[in-house]
C-alpha cells in the first residue's frame, strides 16, 4: 500500500509545483526555497539535532515557551524547526532570529525524506499536532529516529477517515515512538489506529499553556486609547466568505451603538488588500494598520494588516469573535481571548477546537452564534453591560489558568527521549 502511495506522490511532483505556483500569485512567498521542500539545501550538515515541525503560525506559536526552554536548557543542542507555510516561516524566523535553523517541511517522498535526514540527522522528531505521513514515519523509524506526536487530537471524522486507508495509515500510526494526547479521547482513537497502547500518554493541550508578557498589556492600553472612548468588537482569523458576514453584522451593531468600531483581522495576509477592497465596496470607510493611521471617530472599520500583532488587538477590544466558524474552516484557538480576560464569540464549525470551544460554553466565557443576526445580538449585549462582559473575561481567565501545566508535561517526555535518542 505504501508503494502505490509513494508512486502516486512521484506521479503528483508536478502537480504539487503548480499548486505552489498557484499559491504564489496570492502569496508570492511561495515562489521561493522550492528545493528545501524537496530536501536540498546549503545549510552545513547539522549532527544530532532537534526536529521540531510545527505547520504554521498557529502551532509556532503554541510551541514558542517549549522552544525557548530548550535552548534554556539544552544551549549545546541544535534545533531544527520545519514548517509548511511561508507564515509560519516568518513567524519563526522573528521569534528566533539567530538561534534555530528553519527550512520548510520536506515532501513526503523518500528522496526528500532521505535528503533532508542526511543534511539534518536529527535525533529526535516532534511533530505537533496530528502531522501523519507514512514515507516519513517509516523513514524515520528505519533510520532509528524516534518520532513524537506532541498536542495529538483525533476527531471522530478525522479516526473514521484514517481508518479508511487501510494498512497505509495503520502501519504509519504503528511507527509513531510516542503520542502525548491531548484527552482520552483523543488517546482511543490513536490506540485503534494503531499506535501501542503503551506509547500514548494524555498530557493535555499545550494551547493553556499562554504566557502573556506584562508589556503587552500596557500596549494594548496606548492602542485602546488610539481607538477613542468607543465600544469595539474584534474579528480576528477571518476567511474568505467571512468577512461579508461580520461587515454585515457589523451594519446591525451600528444601528445600536453607531460609534462602534470593528477591528477586523484576516488570517491570511495575502488577502488583506481583497478585504479592505470589500470593506470599501460595501460602503464602509477604513483605516488600517499598516498605514498607521488613527480610527477616528468617522471610521468605523480598523484593518489589522500586519503580522504578528493580533494578540495587541484582542487585548485591546471589548469582545473578540474568533474567525474560521462561521465557514467551515474549522475555527482558530479561542484561548488567547481567554487569557486575556476578553468575552469570546465563535460560530459552528469549531471542530479543530470542539474540546476547548466547549469548555469555554460550558464555563461561561463566550457564546456561539449561528447567523449574522445572532452575532450582532451578542456583540451589543455585549456591549450596553460592561459587568457581565468583565464576568465573561474573568470566567475564561480561570479557564485557561486551571488548565495550564501541559507544555510541561510534554517538555518531561521530550527530556525522556532525548537520552536514548541518539
Amino acid at each position: 500500500m505504501r508503494l502505490l502511495y509513494t508512486l502516486l506522490l512521484y506521479l503528483s511532483i508536478p502537480v504539487l509545483l503548480l499548486r505552489l505556483l498557484w499559491r504564489s500569485i496570492k502569496a508570492p512567498a511561495y515562489r521561493r526555497r522550492w528545493l528545501e521542500r524537496f530536501g536540498r539545501f546549503d545549510t552545513p550538515i547539522v549532527e544530532g539535532s532537534l526536529w521540531i515541525h510545527a505547520v504554521s503560525v498557529g502551532e509556532v506559536q503554541a510551541v514558542e515557551l517549549l522552544i525557548r526552554r530548550l535552548l534554556d536548557r539544552h544551549p549545546e543542542l541544535p534545533l531544527v524547526i520545519t514548517t509548511t507555510t511561508p507564515t509560519g516561516s516568518e513567524r519563526v524566523r522573528k521569534l528566533f532570529p539567530e538561534s534555530v535553523l528553519h527550512v520548510y517541511f520536506p515532501y513526503d517522498i523518500p528522496a526528500a525524506i532521505n535528503g533532508f535526514l542526511k543534511r539534518v540527522r536529527p535525533r529526535l522528531l516532534v511533530m505537533i499536532e496530528t502531522e501523519i505521513w507514512p514515507n516519513l514515519l517509516a523513514l524515520c523509524k528505519q533510520k532509528g529516529v524516534p518520532t513524537l506526536l506532541a498536542n495529538g487530537r483525533m476527531s471522530e471524522g478525522s479516526a473514521r477517515g484514517y481508518a479508511r486507508l487501510g494498512s497505509l495509515s495503520r502501519n504509519a500510526f504503528a511507527d509513531i515512538s510516542v503520542v502525548a494526547a491531548q484527552t482520552q479521547a483523543d488517546a482511543n482513537r490513536f490506540v485503534a489506529l494503531g499506535v501501542a497502547p503503551d506509547s500514548v500518554q494524555v498530557t493535555g493541550s499545550i494551547k493553556f499553556d499562554i504566557r502573556l508578557p506584562a508589556s503587552l498589556f500596557e500596549q494594548a492600553a496606548v492602542v485602546r486609547r488610539s481607538w477613542g472612548d468607543r465600544p469595539v468588537w474584534l474579528a480576528a482569523s477571518t476567511h474568505e466568505g467571512e468577512e461579508e458576514l461580520v461587515l454585515a453584522a457589523h451594519k446591525k451593531v451600528l444601528g445600536t451603538y453607531p460609534n462602534a468600531l470593528l477591528v477586523l483581522v484576516p488570517r491570511h495576509p495575502e488577502r488583506f488588500e481583497r478585504v479592505a477592497a470589500l470593506c470599501r465596496k460595501v460602503g464602509f470607510k477604513l483605516a488600517k494598520r499598516s498605514q498607521e493611521r488613527l480610527a477616528s471617530q468617522d471610521i468605523p472599520v480598523f484593518l489589522g494588516d500586519t503580522m504578528g500583532e493580533l494578540t495587541l488587538f484582542i487585548g485591546a477590544a471589548d469582545v473578540a469573535f474568533v474567525g474560521g466558524s462561521l465557514v467551515p474552516v474549522g475555527g482558530h484557538n479561542i484561548l488567547e481571548p481567554a487569557a486575556l480576560g476578553v468575552p469570546i464569540l465563535f460560530g459552528p464549525h469549531m471542530f479543530n477546537f470542539s474540546l476547548i470551544s466547549q469548555m469555554v460554553l460550558n464555563n461561561g466565557a463566550g457564546f456561539q452564534v449561528e447567523s449574522i443576526g445572532q452575532l450582532a445580538a451578542r456583540v451589543t449585549d455585549w456591549f450596553g453591560d460592561a459587568s457581565m462582559r468583565a464576568e465573561a473575561g474573568e470566567r475564561g481567565r480561570r479557564l485557561v489558568a486551571e488548565n495550564r501545566g501541559a507544555m510541561e508535561r510534554l517538555y518531561a517526555l521530550i527530556e525522556k527521549q532525548l537520552p536514548s535518542a541518539t
